[in-house]
């Protein structure tokens, strides 16, 4: 059987992934109240790196306190934030070799929120939990929110050194890559989309001026990252509104990016605007990611309702993406990749200790080089299951 393009490996400047299934940064408003990760994140993060997937996005964190979305999100803007993770990262790593990296965000106007599960609302800056929030111009995300503060220049070159700082504390935690967070309506997003920046400034009006900020903040992280290791972009390509951030945008966006030394870009879409109507279905953001596809040459990850084998290996296969994304399907069933490989014929590389899972119907599902010995006590049934 032909090896699934789903599960050939695949190259990212130097990174080298096993396969084309990445796992999405996906929030878990479980850090103490300083940003801190916690046990929570070990068990999280570990289990993840155990499902078989090429690569493991660490969730959205924060460069700057005030730039987390709620009280509990995770940052990586001092000495203790730093050390936390790295607490968690060697845990993880002393059990999987799977590549892991971080995104990078700031919030801005959708920051000081509640988790998710207390109602997700906007936390007053006088509440215990809550603080005064900052974005591209005083326009709240919901009508009846505290409005943003308006980052004047003072402001923004303070953002821009807190995403470059942060990329130095993730360099130093040995984090494979850095993602930057330009989607979802959050602080990169809101200089790009006309909806949320009314700037009158160089940073706001026209494309160009309105990409600039972003931009800056890629160049410095790009700056600060080691030059061996990847730098992306996570992008949301429309903002399902009139008159606001769109795909054509997106793709000049991506051009300015990659002529910078972007290594990819991750296709999302929405987030920044409550008026939002989004045609959510199977593949429902893929056809974004072709688009920015087809006027770039570097890598692009898609995502968005992908949840069968079958329709990771299309988008794969055709040429649509160069890599799938999994979020809240990889949560629902951690062992997605291994059942993937089940159903396609492909292979994935288990930890020792779950060698005898492999079902003697996927005899071929393990690849077990470098993990057991010609001469070892493990052996193969006839049905070619570990015993």
């Amino acid at each position: 059987m032909a090896q699934p393009a789903l599960f050939k490996p695949f190259r990212v400047r130097n990174l080298e992934l096993a396969n084309r299934i990445v796992i999405a940064p996906m929030c878990q408003y479980s850090a103490d109240n300083d940003g801190r990760m916690t046990d929570w994140h070990q068990i999280h993060l570990g289990q993840l790196a155990l499902s078989g997937a090429g690569l493991l996005t660490i969730e959205a964190t924060a460069v700057e306190p005030e730039g987390r979305i709620t009280w509990g999100d995770v940052g990586l803007y001092d000495d203790a934030t730093e050390a936390a993770m790295g607490k968690v990262l060697e845990s993880v790593r002393h059990w999987s070799d799977m590549p892991i990296g971080i995104q990078l965000g700031h919030a801005g106007r959708k920051a000081s929120t509640e988790t998710s599960w207390a109602g997700g609302h906007q936390l007053a800056p006088d509440d215990v939990h809550g603080w005064q929030t900052v974005g591209a111009s005083p326009i709240p995300f919901h009508a009846g929110d505290v409005a943003p503060t308006e980052l004047d220049k003072a402001g923004l070159a303070r953002v821009r050194d807190a995403f470059a700082a942060a990329a130095v504390r993730a360099a130093r935690l040995g984090l494979a890559f850095v993602q930057l967070h330009g989607a979802h309506g959050y602080l990169l997003h809101q200089f790009l989309s006309p909806l949320s920046n009314q700037r009158s400034d160089e940073y706001g009006g026209s494309l160009e001026n309105r990409m600039r900020f972003p931009l800056e903040v890629f160049d410095a992280v790009r700056a600060a990252f080691p030059v061996d290791r990847p730098v992306t972009m996570r992008v949301s390509a429309t903002d399902w509104v009139d008159g606001g951030w769109d795909l054509e945008q997106t793709i000049a966006f991506a051009k300015a990016l990659e002529a910078r030394g972007c290594d990819a870009i991750h296709v999302s879409t929405g987030g920044l605007d409550e008026h939002q109507k989004i045609p959510v279905g199977p593949s429902y953001q893929v056809p974004f990611a072709r688009g920015v596809k087809e006027a770039v040459d570097m890598p692009v990850v898609a995502v968005g309702l992908i949840t069968s084998p079958e329709q990771a290996e299309a988008i794969v296969a055709t040429g649509e993406a160069d890599l799938i994304a999994l979020a809240r399907t990889i949560l629902y069933d951690p062992r997605w990749p291994w059942h993937a490989a089940a159903e396609l014929g492909g292979t994935v590389h288990p930890p020792k200790q779950y060698l005898r899972s492999q079902p003697s119907r996927h005899r071929h599902l393990f690849d077990v080089e470098g993990l057991v010995e010609p001469q070892a006590a493990w052996r193969r049934d006839e049905g070619g299951a570990y015993r």
